[in-house]
């Protein structure tokens, strides 16, 4: 019997050493850590590439994000603008080098937020899951969400150019492509007039008996909503190797598919059939990019810009009030915005 205690004790001393741990862990992580580079005097983007540094969120100065801008010389605010959403290596300046030629043709003002971790290895949490919930599983208060940042700098970038454009346009890939599904289903409020998820390594499926990430059990979700959001599901054909990047591989992630190519098609269908078992608006679509795998160059429009006299299917209103850039290079169709 003394034995059967002194193990009890053991026991209980071995728990709770664990969950101090672990309490002690989650209360640095979320607010001794370093929160992000120095905050930057407001001003006004300078033309070519340029950042600055602003709170993420509006009620807190607990969090500062980088912001990569790449501003055309003839743009005005009659012009795009774009977010453009980085994967999991957190390499926006990378992901807006990507624009730039893209920008400079079409009069685009590039925004790419940069969601610094050093722990970005370890946690998905912060970015590309939306913030939704901690590390820990417990709910983030709605202003602490990922998905609000981009509204916040909306607002920043608006009051301090006097930039009058009341939406902007939002690309992501890989883990950005997360980032933005997720963004239109849990946020359709956002003033996002297009937005394209490409290449995304898993997704929230519309499942409320699945808890998040996988589903959406206990988030409140209005998919109605959500569904009035045009979204374009990006897929590369070749986007069929799951050693390409960083692959999720649990039991739940398995199940949406072996590949990106396949989950992103199996998302994209058990959306459609939501719509069509309740009638409603759909507003989502997906499309295909030829001879194209993991690449955000080759889908962000590297692969367009340095083929397009090549074309031989371009329509494009350079009013940029309404377009529609279409563009086969060696099989590559790329739909872009079309408002």
């Amino acid at each position: 019997m003394k034995k059967f205690v002194k193990i009890l004790k053991k026991l209980i001393l071995y728990t709770f050493s664990i969950l101090l741990f672990v309490t002690v862990a989650g209360y640095i992580y979320l607010y001794v850590l370093p929160k992000g580079p120095e905050i930057t005097t407001p001003k006004k983007i300078n033309i070519g590439i340029d950042s600055f540094v602003t709170y993420a969120y509006t009620d807190s100065e607990r969090k500062t994000i980088k912001v990569w801008t790449y501003k055309p010389e003839n743009w005005n605010d009659k012009d795009k603008i774009v977010f453009v959403m980085h994967g999991g290596g957190r390499n926006a300046d990378d992901y807006l080098n990507a624009w730039v030629k893209l920008a400079k043709m079409n009069n685009l003002l590039i925004i790419a937020p940069e969601f610094e971790n050093k722990f970005s290895n370890y946690t998905t949490n912060d970015y590309q899951e939306g913030n939704l919930f901690t590390f820990f599983g417990t709910k983030n208060p709605r202003n602490e969400w990922a998905l609000t940042v981009v509204e916040n700098i909306f607002d920043h970038i608006k009051s301090v150019n006097t930039i009058t454009n009341k939406q902007y346009d939002i690309f992501g890939h890989s883990a950005g492509g997360q980032f933005v599904h997720r963004m239109v289903m849990f946020m359709p409020e956002a003033r996002v007039g297009t937005a394209i998820a490409a290449n995304s390594g898993f997704y929230s499926f519309p499942n409320d008996r699945l808890d998040f990430p996988y589903g959406i059990k206990n988030t409140g979700i209005d998919l109605q909503k959500a569904y009035n959001k045009r979204l374009i599901i990006l897929l590369g054909e070749l986007d069929n190797d799951p050693s390409l990047g960083t692959f999720r591989t649990t039991d739940l992630a398995m199940e949406q598919g072996e590949h990106r190519l396949e989950r992103g098609t199996t998302f994209f269908n058990s959306n459609k059939t939501l719509k069509y078992q309740n009638n409603w608006i759909f507003n989502w679509e997906m499309d295909t990019v030829k001879n194209v795998g993991h690449d955000y160059w080759k889908m962000s429009g590297k692969r367009l810009l340095t083929g397009l006299k090549n074309s031989t299917n371009t329509v494009y209103n350079r009013s940029l009030k309404k377009y529609l850039y279409q563009s086969r290079l060696v099989g590559l169709k790329l739909v872009l915005f079309d408002r």
